[in-house]
């Protein structure tokens, strides 16, 4: 028998068992254990055979299936006279033998395949990618008030408050108030940029606190209440620096300090969303709109 020249060009191992009938050595072939979801097809053809829920393990070293795709598969007496042969609907390409009342599955069904007579489609999710995920760091005073703020902002997925900019390890919240440790009290900020932009967050920084003050915000005194800004890129830099320039034409003399990325800390757990659980709003953060 030979081979439509419509159909894939087959390799002599190929044409040995597809068109001239062989079989593979049991456990060698690509899909004996393949378990992925997808589709197996007639590697003469490309005519869909199989799919990946009908697959079992027989254990008799060739793929194996309990059911075909509605009208793939034709069955024929085989040669030898005891076993019936199953072969492509559309090609008549062989793929091996069925047997029936082994007791395998619930279908009572094996087709016995050979491995080179069929490829295999993977099913292919349509999983949208996840947004990728920025962080920010902020500090205006109190972070109390400075959280309350920013986890009501669209597009902020967490907040936390904590302690940066100091000169020892694992500060305590009765350490940063001391004045001594060289910490702001701050807040970390993890943001979809899809959804707000780092430029948009700065703003909210500026507009809910007073910048101009010199480590303080209102009656919260020490170099732990300073106003300050940790960038994480050179790009959130110039995005800073940018809207300080609007402020100080605005007559806004700016006190905050920019500076690069340090460890954060996280603070207390009696700290955390302060507000959300006490109820109530900040006393020296109040929102007023500067740009």
């Amino acid at each position: 028998m030979g081979q439509n020249n419509d159909y894939n060009k087959l390799t002599e191992e190929e044409k040995h068992i597809i068109i001239n009938k062989g079989t593979e050595a049991p456990f060698t072939g690509k899909y004996e254990k393949h378990k992925a979801d997808g589709v197996y097809s007639c590697k003469q053809c490309g005519q869909e055979l199989y799919r990946s829920a009908t697959k079992f393990d027989s254990h008799c070293g060739w793929p194996s299936f309990d059911d075909e795709i509605e009208g793939a598969i034709n069955r024929i007496p085989d040669a030898d006279g005891r076993r019936t042969e199953i072969v492509c609907s559309n090609c008549q390409g062989h793929l091996g033998h069925v047997f029936i009342g082994e007791n395998y599955t619930q279908k009572n069904t094996r087709h016995c395949v050979n491995s080179v007579s069929i490829d295999f489609t993977p099913l292919v999710l349509d999983i949208k990618p996840i947004d990728k995920l920025q962080t920010a760091y902020f500090a205006s005073g109190c972070f109390w008030g400075t959280q309350f703020h920013f986890h009501r902002q669209n597009g902020v997925k967490s907040t936390e408050v904590g302690y940066m900019g100091g000169h020892i390890e694992n500060p305590t919240y009765d350490a940063v108030c001391s004045g001594t440790t060289g910490h702001a009290e701050a807040i970390k900020v993890v943001f979809n940029p899809k959804e707000v932009s780092y430029r948009d967050l700065v703003i909210l920084f500026f507009e809910t606190h007073d910048p101009s003050q010199v480590d303080r915000q209102g009656p919260d005194v020490g170099s732990q209440y300073r106003s300050a800004i940790f960038y994480t890129s050179e790009k959130q830099k110039e995005t800073i620096e940018e809207l300080i320039g609007i402020l100080e034409t605005k007559g806004i003399k700016v006190a905050t300090e920019l500076e690069k990325e340090t460890v954060f800390y996280s603070a207390e757990k009696y700290h955390q969303d302060y507000y959300q659980k006490k109820g109530g709003t900040p006393y020296c953060h109040i929102y007023q709109k500067k740009f």
